[in-house]
């Protein structure tokens, strides 16, 4: 049978409250901001409560939030893992009451590091297994403070009757390439690249020791990077993985937006513009393959965007097909 598993960034898909973490909250006047009261991560390990800002009741876009469902229609995959969703209370909602009715039965969501408060999850047709978060990590160069931003979330897939395992799936969302304006942008971006490098290290080590060379297993998500930068080589270029890119020939279910600085390929998922500079365009969110499930892939696909700066999300969301 044939299996279709893609990524697919929602881009904030908040239930209620847009979080932004505010260090100073100056000439607040009651009801101009809802204030909520969470535990923040001090160092990666200890808690804390922290005062988290959000306008009340702020939810996603009602426009960007109806093209994320309708290309999550049009796509019908089997298996998708998603990155930014508040938490599983929004994502069952979503599942439930957004998308058509029994579309995605069986969902996995952990609560993780992020500070704004978005995770990783899976959205599933088949059942799920055995689920593990992998955001109690840490790096050795950082060993008191946890080191995926968000989590590596690690879930089985099984089939319909759940008598076999039929993959695992690794969902990534690493650190990003945001730097606050207000801190020097090329010390920022040298320390994020930094963090992506030593999250592809944990990434590699740990699934090394889940996994064997004959197993059937995906590793995916939003890497924030191309595939081949050095922060990500100690994953895609692992002696140990061999993992396989599943994205390198991919069709485009349309052709790219008029631009008049076209991309050069079109394994693309995020398109970035600098002020008076061409844009950038970057396959940031990926699908990397186990060798034994490389040989089974048939087929890769990205559904493109009809604007420029997207359908919904900023990013595009990309899905193999695989015959297991």
């Amino acid at each position: 049978m044939q299996l279709k598993i893609g990524t697919f960034n929602l881009n904030n898909l908040f239930s209620r409250y847009n979080f932004e973490l505010r260090a100073e909250m100056p000439g607040l006047k009651e009801g101009d901001i809802q204030l909520t009261q969470v535990k923040k991560l001090v160092n990666g390990i200890a808690e804390q409560p922290v005062t988290y800002e959000g306008t009340a009741l702020k939810h996603k876009d009602v426009a960007d939030r109806e093209a994320v469902i309708q290309r999550i229609h049009r796509m019908d995959l089997d298996v998708l893992a998603v990155q930014e969703v508040e938490d599983i209370d929004t994502l069952r909602y979503f599942a439930s009451h957004e998308l058509t009715t029994g579309l995605y039965p069986y969902l996995m969501l952990i609560e993780g590091n992020d500070p704004r408060l978005i995770d990783v999850a899976i959205m599933s047709k088949y059942p799920l297994g055995g689920a593990t978060t992998w955001q109690q990590a840490v790096h050795p160069d950082a060993p008191h403070e946890r080191v995926f931003s968000r989590d590596l979330l690690q879930v089985d897939i099984l089939n319909h009757d759940r008598s076999q395992k039929l993959l695992t799936v690794f969902n990534n969302h690493l650190k990003s390439h945001y730097v606050p304006f207000t801190e020097d942008q090329i010390a920022g971006q040298k320390a994020a690249a930094r963090k992506r490098k030593q999250q592809t290290e944990m990434a590699e080590q740990i699934i090394a020791t889940q996994t064997d060379v004959n197993d059937h297993y995906i590793v995916l998500g939003d890497m924030n990077d191309g595939p081949y930068t050095p922060a990500m080589k100690p994953l895609t270029r692992s002696s140990r993985l061999q993992l396989v890119n599943g994205l390198v020939n991919p069709i485009e279910t349309r052709p790219t937006p008029h631009s008049s600085s076209p991309p050069t390929t079109m394994a693309w998922t995020h398109r970035f513009k600098p002020s008076g500079q061409p844009a950038q365009y970057e396959l940031f969110d990926q699908i990397w393959l186990s060798p034994v499930l490389a040989q089974r892939q048939v087929g890769a696909f990205i559904d493109r965007r009809t604007r420029l700066g997207g359908d919904g999300s900023d990013h595009d969301p990309a899905w193999v097909v695989l015959e297991v």
